[in-house]
Protein backbone atom coordinates (compact mmCIF):
# COMPACT_ATOMS: atom_id res chain seq x y z
CA UNK A 1 0.00 0.00 0.00
CA UNK A 2 1.62 3.14 -0.66
CA UNK A 3 0.88 6.86 -1.57
CA UNK A 4 1.97 6.22 -5.44
CA UNK A 5 3.33 3.21 -7.49
CA UNK A 6 6.53 1.09 -7.06
CA UNK A 7 7.91 -1.75 -9.04
CA UNK A 8 10.42 -3.87 -6.91
CA UNK A 9 13.78 -3.78 -8.23
CA UNK A 10 16.71 -6.35 -7.54
CA UNK A 11 19.47 -5.38 -5.21
CA UNK A 12 22.07 -2.54 -6.51
CA UNK A 13 24.50 -4.37 -8.68
CA UNK A 14 27.39 -2.47 -6.44
CA UNK A 15 27.72 -1.70 -2.93
CA UNK A 16 26.77 2.11 -1.77
CA UNK A 17 27.95 4.26 0.42
CA UNK A 18 24.67 5.27 3.13
CA UNK A 19 24.87 7.69 5.10
CA UNK A 20 22.12 7.56 7.72
CA UNK A 21 21.24 10.01 10.25
CA UNK A 22 19.24 9.66 13.02
CA UNK A 23 18.14 12.30 16.06
CA UNK A 24 19.01 10.16 19.36
CA UNK A 25 20.81 7.36 20.98
CA UNK A 26 18.44 5.23 22.80
CA UNK A 27 16.19 2.57 21.79
CA UNK A 28 12.56 3.40 21.73
CA UNK A 29 10.43 2.90 18.54
CA UNK A 30 12.04 4.90 15.86
CA UNK A 31 15.70 3.90 17.39
CA UNK A 32 14.89 -0.03 16.89
CA UNK A 33 13.15 0.93 13.74
CA UNK A 34 16.25 2.39 12.56
CA UNK A 35 18.63 -0.76 13.81
CA UNK A 36 16.62 -2.26 11.50
CA UNK A 37 16.84 -0.52 8.70
CA UNK A 38 20.40 -0.21 8.89
CA UNK A 39 20.52 -4.29 9.21
CA UNK A 40 18.54 -4.06 5.98
CA UNK A 41 21.74 -2.21 4.52
CA UNK A 42 24.37 -4.12 5.80
CA UNK A 43 22.72 -7.46 5.04
CA UNK A 44 22.45 -5.86 1.18
CA UNK A 45 26.23 -5.63 0.89
CA UNK A 46 26.42 -1.55 1.51
CA UNK A 47 28.59 0.00 3.67
CA UNK A 48 26.99 2.15 6.18
CA UNK A 49 28.18 5.25 8.59
CA UNK A 50 25.72 6.58 10.83
CA UNK A 51 25.68 9.60 12.49
CA UNK A 52 23.97 10.46 15.82
CA UNK A 53 24.35 13.58 18.33
CA UNK A 54 25.14 11.53 21.37
CA UNK A 55 26.58 7.42 22.53
CA UNK A 56 24.09 5.44 23.74
CA UNK A 57 22.40 2.06 23.51
CA UNK A 58 21.76 2.70 19.43
CA UNK A 59 25.05 3.57 19.54
CA UNK A 60 26.71 0.28 20.60
CA UNK A 61 24.13 -1.66 18.95
CA UNK A 62 24.65 0.00 15.74
CA UNK A 63 28.46 -0.64 15.78
CA UNK A 64 28.09 -4.33 17.04
CA UNK A 65 26.05 -4.43 13.35
CA UNK A 66 29.28 -3.47 11.52
CA UNK A 67 28.18 0.62 11.06
CA UNK A 68 30.41 3.06 11.45
CA UNK A 69 28.81 4.93 13.97
CA UNK A 70 30.20 8.87 13.80
CA UNK A 71 28.90 10.68 16.65
CA UNK A 72 28.31 14.71 15.61
CA UNK A 73 26.36 17.30 17.16
CA UNK A 74 22.83 17.59 14.99
CA UNK A 75 20.40 20.24 14.95
CA UNK A 76 17.17 18.52 16.01
CA UNK A 77 14.39 20.61 15.61
CA UNK A 78 12.41 20.26 18.77
CA UNK A 79 9.30 22.17 19.37
CA UNK A 80 10.24 24.03 21.83
CA UNK A 81 12.88 25.83 19.65
CA UNK A 82 10.14 27.38 18.07
CA UNK A 83 9.37 29.67 21.09
CA UNK A 84 11.22 32.61 21.65
CA UNK A 85 12.85 31.52 24.63
CA UNK A 86 14.21 28.69 22.29
CA UNK A 87 15.44 31.10 19.34
CA UNK A 88 18.98 31.14 20.82
CA UNK A 89 19.25 27.33 21.25
CA UNK A 90 17.87 27.01 17.60
CA UNK A 91 20.81 29.40 16.14
CA UNK A 92 23.49 27.71 18.29
CA UNK A 93 22.37 23.78 17.19
CA UNK A 94 22.00 24.73 13.60
CA UNK A 95 24.74 26.54 13.32
CA UNK A 96 26.60 23.05 15.01
CA UNK A 97 24.43 20.78 12.80
CA UNK A 98 24.84 22.76 9.68
CA UNK A 99 28.44 22.35 9.86
CA UNK A 100 28.47 18.54 11.36
CA UNK A 101 26.23 17.67 7.94
CA UNK A 102 28.67 19.91 5.27
CA UNK A 103 31.71 17.95 7.53
CA UNK A 104 30.27 14.19 6.74
CA UNK A 105 28.77 14.91 3.41
CA UNK A 106 32.40 15.98 1.94
CA UNK A 107 33.82 13.46 4.11
CA UNK A 108 31.45 10.24 3.90
CA UNK A 109 30.71 11.32 0.22
CA UNK A 110 28.10 9.27 -0.07
CA UNK A 111 25.75 7.61 -2.52
CA UNK A 112 22.39 8.38 -0.61
CA UNK A 113 21.22 9.98 2.50
CA UNK A 114 18.59 8.19 4.71
CA UNK A 115 17.28 10.23 7.64
CA UNK A 116 15.76 8.96 10.06
CA UNK A 117 12.51 11.30 11.43
CA UNK A 118 11.43 14.66 10.52
CA UNK A 119 13.36 16.30 13.30
CA UNK A 120 16.54 16.43 10.99
CA UNK A 121 15.78 18.83 8.46
CA UNK A 122 19.39 19.78 7.34
CA UNK A 123 19.57 16.49 6.70
CA UNK A 124 17.16 16.60 4.18
CA UNK A 125 18.16 19.78 3.15
CA UNK A 126 21.67 19.98 2.71
CA UNK A 127 22.64 16.79 0.61
CA UNK A 128 20.89 18.71 -2.69
CA UNK A 129 23.77 21.10 -2.84
CA UNK A 130 25.76 17.90 -3.46
CA UNK A 131 23.21 16.21 -5.70
CA UNK A 132 23.04 13.63 -3.45
CA UNK A 133 19.16 12.30 -3.34
CA UNK A 134 18.10 11.79 0.50
CA UNK A 135 15.52 9.29 1.24
CA UNK A 136 13.15 10.07 4.61
CA UNK A 137 12.05 8.22 6.80
CA UNK A 138 8.86 9.68 8.61
CA UNK A 139 7.78 8.15 12.04
CA UNK A 140 5.75 10.96 12.89
CA UNK A 141 1.86 12.14 12.93
CA UNK A 142 1.75 15.01 14.35
CA UNK A 143 -1.99 15.63 13.81
CA UNK A 144 -2.71 17.75 16.71
CA UNK A 145 -0.39 20.05 16.21
CA UNK A 146 -1.21 23.65 14.56
CA UNK A 147 -1.39 24.25 10.53
CA UNK A 148 1.77 26.42 10.67
CA UNK A 149 3.88 23.78 12.79
CA UNK A 150 3.12 20.94 10.60
CA UNK A 151 4.15 23.29 7.51
CA UNK A 152 7.20 24.05 9.36
CA UNK A 153 7.93 20.08 10.95
CA UNK A 154 7.08 19.03 6.73
CA UNK A 155 8.76 21.43 4.61
CA UNK A 156 12.60 19.65 4.57
CA UNK A 157 10.29 16.35 3.43
CA UNK A 158 10.09 18.21 0.05
CA UNK A 159 13.81 17.79 -0.24
CA UNK A 160 13.54 13.92 -0.45
CA UNK A 161 13.59 11.67 -3.19
CA UNK A 162 11.53 9.35 -1.68
CA UNK A 163 9.32 9.32 1.83
CA UNK A 164 8.87 6.05 3.51
CA UNK A 165 6.59 6.37 5.92
CA UNK A 166 5.13 4.21 9.04
CA UNK A 167 0.81 3.93 8.22
CA UNK A 168 -2.09 5.68 6.98
CA UNK A 169 -2.49 7.98 9.30
CA UNK A 170 0.92 9.30 9.41
CA UNK A 171 0.44 9.51 5.57
CA UNK A 172 -2.45 11.43 6.08
CA UNK A 173 -1.63 13.94 8.27
CA UNK A 174 2.07 14.81 5.86
CA UNK A 175 -0.58 14.65 3.58
CA UNK A 176 -3.36 17.13 4.19
CA UNK A 177 -0.51 19.70 5.14
CA UNK A 178 1.99 19.10 1.66
CA UNK A 179 -0.56 17.35 -0.65
CA UNK A 180 2.12 16.96 -3.31
CA UNK A 181 4.33 14.77 -0.99
CA UNK A 182 2.07 11.89 -1.67
CA UNK A 183 2.77 10.52 -4.89
CA UNK A 184 6.86 10.47 -3.45
CA UNK A 185 5.40 8.20 -0.10
CA UNK A 186 5.25 4.67 0.50
CA UNK A 187 3.89 3.12 3.67
CA UNK A 188 5.88 0.36 5.11
CA UNK A 189 4.89 -0.69 8.23
CA UNK A 190 7.24 -0.79 11.44
CA UNK A 191 9.51 -3.58 12.02
CA UNK A 192 8.48 -5.43 14.96
CA UNK A 193 10.62 -8.07 16.43
CA UNK A 194 9.26 -10.74 18.71
CA UNK A 195 10.73 -13.17 21.24
CA UNK A 196 11.38 -16.64 19.59
CA UNK A 197 9.44 -18.95 22.09
CA UNK A 198 7.22 -16.32 24.17
CA UNK A 199 5.33 -17.96 27.37
CA UNK A 200 1.60 -18.61 26.88
CA UNK A 201 -0.45 -16.75 29.61
CA UNK A 202 -1.18 -17.93 33.12
CA UNK A 203 -3.80 -20.91 33.13
CA UNK A 204 -5.85 -18.38 35.27
CA UNK A 205 -6.00 -15.19 37.19
CA UNK A 206 -6.70 -16.34 40.35
CA UNK A 207 -4.53 -13.73 42.78
CA UNK A 208 -3.14 -10.57 41.75
CA UNK A 209 -3.08 -9.65 37.78
CA UNK A 210 0.00 -8.35 36.58
CA UNK A 211 -0.37 -5.41 34.94
CA UNK A 212 2.69 -3.70 32.06
CA UNK A 213 3.58 -0.35 31.05
CA UNK A 214 6.69 -0.02 28.23
CA UNK A 215 7.36 3.43 27.17
CA UNK A 216 8.14 7.33 27.67
CA UNK A 217 7.20 8.90 30.62
CA UNK A 218 5.48 11.41 29.46
CA UNK A 219 1.56 12.89 29.60
CA UNK A 220 1.19 12.45 26.10
CA UNK A 221 1.56 8.88 26.92
CA UNK A 222 -0.12 8.54 29.42
CA UNK A 223 1.34 6.12 32.01
CA UNK A 224 -0.68 7.87 35.39
CA UNK A 225 -4.37 6.97 33.75
CA UNK A 226 -2.89 3.29 34.61
CA UNK A 227 -2.03 4.62 38.01
CA UNK A 228 -5.50 5.91 38.66
CA UNK A 229 -6.87 2.82 37.47
CA UNK A 230 -5.96 0.73 40.13
CA UNK A 231 -8.49 2.19 42.71
CA UNK A 232 -10.98 1.48 40.51
CA UNK A 233 -9.74 -1.95 39.74
CA UNK A 234 -10.00 -2.41 43.66
CA UNK A 235 -13.67 -1.58 43.73
CA UNK A 236 -14.35 -3.78 41.34
CA UNK A 237 -12.83 -6.83 43.41
CA UNK A 238 -9.86 -7.02 41.04
CA UNK A 239 -5.77 -6.51 42.80
CA UNK A 240 -3.65 -5.56 40.18
CA UNK A 241 0.53 -4.51 40.78
CA UNK A 242 1.70 -2.52 37.37
CA UNK A 243 5.55 -2.36 35.90
CA UNK A 244 6.11 1.27 35.17
CA UNK A 245 9.41 0.58 32.45
CA UNK A 246 10.91 3.66 30.77
CA UNK A 247 12.14 6.67 31.42
CA UNK A 248 11.29 10.62 30.83
CA UNK A 249 12.88 12.66 28.27
CA UNK A 250 15.29 15.62 29.41
CA UNK A 251 12.89 18.55 30.53
CA UNK A 252 9.56 16.17 31.96
CA UNK A 253 11.38 15.48 35.50
CA UNK A 254 8.55 17.08 36.86
CA UNK A 255 6.22 14.49 35.43
CA UNK A 256 8.46 11.73 36.92
CA UNK A 257 7.79 13.72 39.91
CA UNK A 258 4.10 13.99 39.74
CA UNK A 259 3.86 9.91 38.73
CA UNK A 260 5.52 9.05 41.79
CA UNK A 261 3.28 11.55 44.03
CA UNK A 262 -0.22 10.32 42.30
CA UNK A 263 1.55 6.12 43.48
CA UNK A 264 1.78 7.78 46.92
CA UNK A 265 -1.52 8.79 46.70
CA UNK A 266 -2.89 5.59 46.26
CA UNK A 267 -0.71 3.69 48.52
CA UNK A 268 1.13 1.80 45.70
CA UNK A 269 4.26 1.37 46.52
CA UNK A 270 3.94 -2.06 46.89
CA UNK A 271 2.01 -2.37 44.16
CA UNK A 272 3.60 -0.15 41.86
CA UNK A 273 7.06 -0.12 40.50
CA UNK A 274 9.31 2.03 38.31
CA UNK A 275 12.06 0.64 36.89
CA UNK A 276 13.65 2.90 34.24
CA UNK A 277 14.69 2.33 30.47
CA UNK A 278 15.26 -1.04 29.83
CA UNK A 279 16.74 -1.95 26.66
CA UNK A 280 15.49 -5.67 26.90
CA UNK A 281 11.56 -5.97 27.21
CA UNK A 282 10.24 -9.72 26.77
CA UNK A 283 11.28 -10.59 30.80
CA UNK A 284 8.82 -7.96 31.74
CA UNK A 285 6.37 -9.25 29.12
CA UNK A 286 6.99 -13.06 29.98
CA UNK A 287 6.02 -11.59 33.65
CA UNK A 288 3.26 -9.37 32.66
CA UNK A 289 -0.83 -10.91 32.37
CA UNK A 290 -1.87 -7.31 30.35
CA UNK A 291 0.50 -4.89 28.59
CA UNK A 292 -1.69 -1.28 28.76
CA UNK A 293 -1.06 1.33 26.03
CA UNK A 294 -3.07 3.97 26.98
CA UNK A 295 -1.80 7.35 25.13
CA UNK A 296 -4.07 10.38 24.94
CA UNK A 297 -2.81 11.78 21.99
CA UNK A 298 -2.87 10.57 18.38
CA UNK A 299 0.53 8.01 17.83
CA UNK A 300 1.72 7.26 14.81
CA UNK A 301 1.89 3.92 15.18
CA UNK A 302 1.94 1.67 18.11
CA UNK A 303 4.98 -0.66 17.99
CA UNK A 304 4.64 -1.35 21.36
CA UNK A 305 1.13 -2.73 21.18
CA UNK A 306 2.16 -4.76 18.29
CA UNK A 307 5.27 -5.96 20.93
CA UNK A 308 2.96 -7.17 23.64
CA UNK A 309 0.87 -9.37 20.89
CA UNK A 310 4.00 -11.15 19.67
CA UNK A 311 5.12 -11.84 23.47
CA UNK A 312 1.25 -13.41 23.38
CA UNK A 313 -0.36 -10.80 26.16
CA UNK A 314 -3.52 -8.82 25.54
CA UNK A 315 -3.42 -5.23 25.19
CA UNK A 316 -5.55 -2.66 26.51
CA UNK A 317 -4.99 -0.03 23.68
CA UNK A 318 -6.82 3.63 23.08
CA UNK A 319 -8.62 3.67 20.05
CA UNK A 320 -6.98 6.37 17.94
CA UNK A 321 -4.59 7.00 15.14
CA UNK A 322 -2.09 4.47 14.78
CA UNK A 323 -2.71 2.46 17.63
CA UNK A 324 -5.85 1.39 15.47
CA UNK A 325 -3.88 0.20 12.72
CA UNK A 326 -1.77 -1.34 15.08
CA UNK A 327 -4.34 -3.70 16.14
CA UNK A 328 -6.66 -3.97 13.12
CA UNK A 329 -7.69 -7.52 13.26
CA UNK A 330 -6.08 -8.37 16.50
CA UNK A 331 -8.97 -10.44 19.13
CA UNK A 332 -7.00 -10.22 22.01
CA UNK A 333 -6.58 -6.00 21.72
CA UNK A 334 -9.94 -4.24 23.93
CA UNK A 335 -9.74 -0.56 22.45
CA UNK A 336 -10.76 2.38 24.55
CA UNK A 337 -11.58 5.85 24.37
CA UNK A 338 -8.52 8.13 25.79
CA UNK A 339 -8.07 10.15 28.57
CA UNK A 340 -10.13 8.02 31.10
CA UNK A 341 -8.77 5.82 33.58
CA UNK A 342 -12.30 4.37 34.16
CA UNK A 343 -12.19 3.33 30.22
CA UNK A 344 -8.31 1.55 31.49
CA UNK A 345 -10.59 -0.34 34.37
CA UNK A 346 -12.89 -1.72 32.09
CA UNK A 347 -10.91 -2.86 29.17
CA UNK A 348 -9.02 -4.35 32.11
CA UNK A 349 -12.01 -6.13 33.27
CA UNK A 350 -12.78 -7.39 29.94
CA UNK A 351 -9.76 -9.22 29.64
CA UNK A 352 -9.84 -10.79 32.97
CA UNK A 353 -13.66 -12.23 32.73
CA UNK A 354 -12.71 -13.18 29.58
CA UNK A 355 -9.29 -14.58 30.09
CA UNK A 356 -10.16 -18.54 28.69
CA UNK A 357 -11.65 -16.76 25.46
CA UNK A 358 -8.02 -14.79 25.43
CA UNK A 359 -5.47 -17.27 25.93
CA UNK A 360 -7.38 -19.70 23.04
CA UNK A 361 -6.76 -16.52 20.80
CA UNK A 362 -3.00 -15.15 21.65
CA UNK A 363 -1.56 -17.63 19.49
CA UNK A 364 -3.52 -16.63 16.20
CA UNK A 365 -2.84 -13.14 16.95
CA UNK A 366 0.83 -13.56 17.12
CA UNK A 367 1.27 -15.33 13.91
CA UNK A 368 -1.05 -12.04 12.34
CA UNK A 369 1.41 -9.56 13.90
CA UNK A 370 4.23 -11.46 13.04
CA UNK A 371 3.14 -11.68 9.50
CA UNK A 372 2.87 -8.08 8.55
CA UNK A 373 5.98 -6.60 10.84
CA UNK A 374 8.64 -9.72 10.28
CA UNK A 375 12.18 -7.85 10.59
CA UNK A 376 13.45 -9.59 7.69
CA UNK A 377 10.57 -8.78 5.32
CA UNK A 378 10.97 -5.40 6.15
CA UNK A 379 15.12 -4.78 6.12
CA UNK A 380 14.89 -6.06 2.59
CA UNK A 381 11.54 -3.85 1.01
CA UNK A 382 13.46 -0.70 2.88
CA UNK A 383 17.33 -1.44 1.11
CA UNK A 384 15.55 -1.81 -2.12
CA UNK A 385 13.81 1.12 -1.44
CA UNK A 386 16.35 3.28 -0.59
CA UNK A 387 19.12 2.16 -3.19
CA UNK A 388 16.79 2.17 -6.06
CA UNK A 389 16.79 6.19 -5.68
CA UNK A 390 20.05 6.31 -6.36
CA UNK A 391 21.08 6.67 -10.34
Amino acid sequence: MSGGSHTASAAAPTPLRILVAHPGAEMYGSDRVLLDSVLGFLSAGHRVVATIPERGALSEALESAGADVRVKPAFVLRKRLLKPRGWGELLRTGWGGMRSMLYLMRTVRPDVVYVSTITLPLASLLPRLFRVPVALHVHEGEAGASTLMKKLLYAPASAARRILINSAFSLDVMGSTYPRLRSRTIIVPNAVPGPASPTPPRPALDDVVRLLYLGRLSPRKGPDLIVDALPLLEERGITATLDLVGSVFEGYEDYEAALREAIDRIGGDERVVLHGFQSEVWTFLERADILIVPSRLDEPFGNTAVEGVLAERPVVVTDTSGLREATAGIRTAVRIRPGSAAAIADGIVDIVTGWDTVRAEVADARALADKRHAPSAYRRRVADLVTEIVS
